[in-house]
């Protein structure tokens, strides 16, 4: 099913984010992951890239797999890292005939040991240029994009940054998932400065429970532009164990969602992390998991 059509039939949505892993090990533990969390029926699931494409193939094995022996509706992410238009072409190919019909379209991060982004020879420079071209080559497929509800790390001038984005939906997006943010009012001003814009496709809010220390400072490290709010450093610096940590942490994504579905959000996309734990702990607690009859 395309991800358009799930988000004009069910308002809130709720799905998952899974990466591929490069050990047999982490395997393991993303299909247990996954088993954890199918029972709960989400409205799709989504799968990454690694940092610079570095797990593409990986990626297209997971997609393939979860989409032919589950019946989760499938979204993998595309980057225009090292790739040409012919290897793009090859890829959309592949997944059509594997009816894979969701993309996620992102321009992506440099390559490791490459400081600043440049596109490869016959390749794309930018998001916009890979959805226009999904939508020319196979205008049937459901294509999102990212949004920044603070800011892109790579432009500060809030004004363009918003153009950029309109000009992505122009070029076809159907519908946009946020990066994480930590304080709602950061993405209820991005969606209202959308709407002032012309952006009238569903955009969904990005989550990421805080499960420990070293996570939160490593999403500092990866997505420099997250904000992290006073009061949710108090409570997880003044946390006396990992376990308490981790309930600090859940306990600010149970609010932040709680919040979002009263406020109408359109859907919630969470970070798992290939983690189970936090997200089912969520679910509990908001009473979000199907209904028993």
């Amino acid at each position: 099913m395309l991800i358009r059509d799930i988000l004009k039939a069910s308002t809130p949505t709720f799905s998952f984010e899974f990466f591929p892993p490069k050990t047999d090990a982490g395997w393991e533990h993303l299909f247990h992951t996954i088993a954890d969390l199918m029972p709960l029926r989400p409205s799709w699931v989504s799968v990454t890239y690694g940092a610079g494409g570095s797990t593409r193939e990986n990626t297209h094995r997971l997609v393939v797999r979860l989409n032919s022996q589950t019946d989760l509706t499938v979204v993998s992410h595309l980057t225009c890292v090292e790739s040409t238009d012919k290897d793009i072409m090859a890829i959309l190919e592949r997944y059509h005939a594997s009816g894979i019909e969701n993309i996620l379209a992102l321009r992506g991060d440099p390559p490791a040991g490459h400081a600043r982004w440049d596109p490869a020879p016959g390749g794309f420079a930018h998001a916009i240029d890979l959805v226009g071209f999904i939508k020319r080559r196979f205008p049937g497929m459901c294509v999102g994009v990212a949004g920044f509800p603070e800011g892109h790390p790579e432009t500060p001038n809030r004004l363009r940054e918003i153009a950029y984005l309109k000009a992505k939906v122009d070029a076809g997006a159907d519908y946009i998932i946020t990066q994480l943010f930590f304080d709602n009012r950061d993405f209820y001003d991005f969606c209202e400065r959308c709407e002032l814009a012309g952006i009238h496709v569903p955009i969904v809010a990005g989550v990421m429970p805080i499960v420990s220390v070293s996570s939160m400072e490593r999403m500092a490290e990866l997505a420099a532009h997250a904000r992290f709010p006073a009061p949710l450093l108090r409570a997880v610096y003044s946390a006396p164990s990992p376990e308490a940590v981790e309930h600090a942490g859940v306990t600010w994504a149970i609010d932040q969602v709680r919040d979002l579905v009263s406020h109408g959000v359109k859907g919630v996309h969470f970070y798992t992390l290939n983690n189970a734990r936090a997200t089912l702990r969520i679910y509990k607690e908001l009473g979000l998991g199907p209904k028993s009859p």
